[in-house]
């Protein structure tokens, strides 16, 4: 038979028996370094609720003081991470603060604490219960005392002691799983600090897969059309062949660039240098319409309003809006005219359309470019409203707020 793995409640269970022993280990040694003066201070004759808080504090205070080391805390919360909570991935880093370091103290103190009660029990407690179920009188166990009644009674008695000390380590190593995150935790500052530190880095990925998806992807869309066209065209009519591979390049070398701009920024977000290469905008579009006009794409143009006055932030996002709506129009209807239409009077306005209905069946695409244009969109509180419209023409309408003009680029 093959052997079957462990539930996840008796894998849960070993682990917090594992995170206990661990500390049980510790106090072992701590035992061992400071049993000497423990017993001096029981032995010198002082009140017994004096002498055992001095005990106490003897054994602690060194272990807080190693919990306070900034180190300590990332070695702590691996161990509560495997053991106890089950989140291995969420790792807590050293102690900055002297909250932490105080925290961090006071959970190695508590779990060296219960991993020393929880060995107790372990050492203690099971060879006794196996001697109360093996022993025939379970003489000797308890000097010259005598266990009452037979057999029975000391089987019940085994059982139960052993239940106890099962029982007795599941309730410390449940309360330090309760206990442990919180200690590591944080105060509620640092909590939310590490939460908008969270929070920004994944708007910074957002970001940048935005960035590849709507300037790469859109010079690798050309270059996809550009090539099968000049494959089409090769042996028929060299010449127009010929000018596909030069679009094709174009597009390449055009992708380069842009792959330039988001390394820049991603150099930015790692708090490197930033690269050379400015992001375009709207006073790129007559390039953007060229490069699409040269990739099969008949495009009619009309812009009204001062596109060049418009604050950095909407005139690149626009730019990038637009150039997703000619890399679909590219992909899904190739040859098909459209007309592009932007208004930069007021608020500024995008609108793309197709000439003719529909679409190329069966054209691929994995939905994320509407996707990115709706985020973008959003961030500058616009509104996308894309779709076929009555005459069955697609349609693609933007508007972006603008609340400043001619704001630093």
């Amino acid at each position: 038979m093959v052997p079957t793995a462990p539930s996840p409640a008796l894998r849960r269970e070993l682990h917090r028996w594992v995170y206990l022993l661990l500390g049980g280990a510790f106090a072992l040694a701590g035992g061992v370094v400071l049993a000497w003066p423990v017993e001096v201070l029981i032995t010198s004759g002082l009140p017994l609720g004096v002498a055992a808080p001095l005990a106490f504090l003897v054994v602690a205070a060194p272990l807080a003081a190693v919990g306070a080391l900034a180190e300590s805390r990332s070695i702590e919360g691996a161990a509560v991470g495997a053991l106890l909570t089950g989140r291995a991935e969420e790792r807590v880093g050293p102690s900055t603060t002297a909250g932490q370091r105080a925290r961090t103290g006071l959970l190695l103190v508590l779990h060296v604490v219960a991993g020393g009660v929880a060995g107790g029990l372990l050492v203690v407690g099971l060879p006794t219960a196996v001697l109360l179920a093996a022993t025939p009188d379970a003489g000797g166990l308890f000097g010259d005392a005598r266990v009452p009644g037979g057999w029975g009674v000391r089987l019940a008695l085994a059982v139960v002691l052993a239940v106890a000390v099962v029982a007795g380590g599941d309730l410390l190593g449940r309360g330090l799983a309760v206990l442990a995150p919180r200690l590591l935790a944080g105060s509620t500052a640092e909590r939310l600090a590490a939460a908008e530190a969270s929070v920004s880095l994944l708007a910074g990925r957002d970001r940048l897969a935005r960035e590849l998806h709507d300037s790469v992807g859109h010079s690798l869309s050309l270059v996809t059309v550009q090539a099968g066209a000049a494959r089409r065209l090769l042996t028929r009519d060299p010449p127009a062949a010929e000018t596909a591979l030069r679009a094709t390049e174009d597009a390449a070398r055009r992708a380069l660039v842009d792959l330039d701009h988001v390394l820049g920024l991603l150099r930015e977000e790692s708090g490197g240098p930033a690269g050379t290469s400015p992001a375009p905008d709207l006073r790129d579009l007559d390039a953007l319409v060229g490069t699409a006009r040269a990739a099969g794409a008949r495009v009619e143009v009309s812009v009204t309003g001062q596109v060049g006055a418009l604050p950095a932030v909407v005139s690149r996002e626009a730019y990038r809006i637009v150039q997703e709506g000619l890399t679909n129009a590219l992909r899904h209807a190739p040859g098909a005219a459209c007309r592009l239409e932007v208004e930069a009077a007021g608020d500024l306005r995008i609108r793309l359309a197709n000439e003719a209905p529909g679409t190329v069946p069966g054209a691929s695409g994995g939905g994320r470019g509407l996707r990115g244009l709706r985020e973008r969109a959003r961030d500058l509180r616009g509104v996308v409203d894309a779709g076929p419209g009555d005459d069955g023409r697609w349609v693609l309408a933007v508007r972006l707020p603008v609340h400043a003009r001619g704001s630093l680029r």
